[in-house]
This record gives structure tokens, C-alpha cells and sequence, in this order.
């Protein structure tokens, strides 16, 4: 008895659900032309499944391998089908197997890079390493955020020289006085400037808050030190005509040292505002 033909709607349907399940679309178009008939030769096959003469070796050799069709050797090597309600089950059982084996070695792995990157992260928090504590900011904008971050969380002291042009003016930033009256020691030792009144009104409040200001003819760099570990260093490009500064923030209580001995110098031969 002939196998019963598929029409043209039930193939679409069919072509689409076998992709479904894992097959590609040369070995669907395949299968379902094998499904209809009992046996091929390869070029045949090709020719009826429109699949690349080129590609039908490689299509029918995939198929027998995932147990949807096998080999009938007579004068010619011809092809079949296997029965689908074998051939969709054993493929399923077989494609489940095989990601069970790729899921356990898939944990095997994840386990391994998790104590892997766990360490490299504990390191990290411990500061050895990596130069997370040192960091180069160019942007105006990012240095001021990373200013006031820093003067927010102090706890003990803020240390500043203070030049133009600024990204944060510290005589124009309430989070100073707020530090201040969180029983911060504030000093700010400003470059010599002839101050306009708002700004001598500005010194005014800031001596009453507490604020100590200082006066130095010249400063070397603009400087912000945060509890004695925590700070910021900007450098004015020489190379360009427009003042540009680059900044470098760092957590490193030895630089916080350094420079706050270089703060101590400019400070004890500053003037008293």
C-alpha cells in the first residue's frame, strides 16, 4: 500500500514543527519526503526535498545520526525513513540526555568560575590587586560628583588648596559647613586673589562656622585630602592654551601622607585670613 501523501498545508505545518524540535530545514524537507515514500537514492532525494545537490550527503548523514532515517543497501546505498513515532521519541530521549550532560558540566564550570571570581573579589575589597585606589578623571562634571561623595562620607578632617578655575568652589559649597558641623576640622588654603565682597561675606560665614582659611601667594596643584586617606589631585595641563586640569582621585593612606605633609608646609607659611 503507497504511504498516504502529504498536501501542501500539512508540509508547511509539518516543515515548521520538525525545526520545532531541532531539525534544520534541509533535514525537515528531507524527512518529510522520505516519510512519504519508502526508500531513495541521495540524488533523488535531493531533487524531490530541494535540497543542494551539494548538501544532501551531508543532510542525509545527519539524519540517520539523530535516528530519523537509516541506510537500505541493495545495488545502490537508498535512504528511509524510521517510523516517527520512533524516530521523535528516541531523538527527544536523546536530546534530553544530552543537555542533562552539558547542564551538569555547565555547573561544574559556573562552580569553578564562581570560587574563581569570589577570590579575585575579596581581593579587590582588600585592595590588593587591582589600582582601584587610584583613578583619572578629565571630566569637570565627574570630578565635582567625586568631590562631594568624598566630603559627604568625611568623618575627621578635609584639607584643600584651592586655586581657579574650579570644578567645585569650596567657598561656594554648603556641604563644607555641613562637614563642619558634623565636627569636621575644615582648612582651606585659597591662592592669592584679591576676594570681591560676596566672596569676603563667604569667608565671613565660613570663619563663624569654624572653617580655618588661609592665604598662600602660589599653590602647586588643586588638592582635596579626606580623613587622612582619601583625596584628589589636579594638575594643570601645560601644553594648551585654556587652563584644563586633569584630576586623579585615590584611596591610599602613604599618598594621603605625602600630601598632606606638602599641605603642612604651604599652610604654616600661608597668611591668616
Amino acid at each position: 500500500m503507497a504511504p498516504a501523501p502529504i498536501d501542501s498545508l500539512d508540509y508547511d505545518r509539518f516543515w515548521r514543527r520538525l525545526q520545532q524540535i531541532g531539525l534544520n530545514a534541509y533535514e525537515s524537507r528531507a524527512y518529510l519526503v522520505l516519510v512519504g515514500h519508502p526508500k531513495f537514492k541521495a540524488l533523488e532525494l535531493a531533487a524531490r526535498a530541494d535540497v543542494p545537490r551539494q548538501k544532501i550527503y551531508e543532510v542525509l548523514d545527519s539524519l540517520v545520526e539523530k535516528g530519523f532515517a537509516q541506510v537500505v543497501q541493495e545495488k545502490t546505498k537508498l535512504f528511509s525513513a524510521i517510523e516517527p513515532k520512533l524516530a521523535v521519541a528516541h531523538y527527544i530521549t536523546r536530546r534530553h540526555e544530552q543537555l542533562q550532560i552539558e547542564l551538569s558540566e555547565q555547573s561544574r564550570a559556573a562552580n569553578n568560575l564562581v570560587e574563581d571570581l569570589n577570590r579575585v573579589h575579596r581581593e579587590g575589597k582588600d585592595g590588593r590587586g587591582t589600582l582601584d585606589f587610584l583613578r583619572i578623571v578629565s571630566d569637570p562634571g565627574q570630578t565635582a560628583a567625586q568631590y562631594r561623595r568624598m566630603i559627604s562620607f568625611c568623618a575627621e578632617e578635609y584639607l584643600e588648596f584651592s586655586r581657579p578655575p574650579y570644578a567645585v568652589n569650596p567657598l561656594d559649597e554648603q556641604l563644607v559647613k555641613e562637614a563642619r558641623l558634623r565636627g569636621v576640622v575644615c582648612r582651606i588654603l585659597l591662592e592669592s586673589t584679591e576676594p570681591d565682597e560676596p566672596t569676603r561675606r563667604r569667608l565671613s560665614d565660613y570663619c563663624a562656622a569654624g572653617v580655618e582659611v588661609r592665604n598662600s601667594p602660589h599653590l602647586p596643584m588643586k588638592l582635596a585630602l579626606f580623613d587622612g586617606r582619601r583625596g584628589m589631585i589636579a594638575l594643570l595641563d601645560p601644553l594648551v592654551t585654556k587652563p584644563t586640569w586633569t584630576a586623579v582621585t585615590f584611596d591610599h593612606p602613604g599618598m594621603s601622607e605625602a600630601m598632606r605633609g606638602l599641605f603642612e608646609d604651604y599652610w604654616n607659611r600661608a597668611v591668616e585670613l
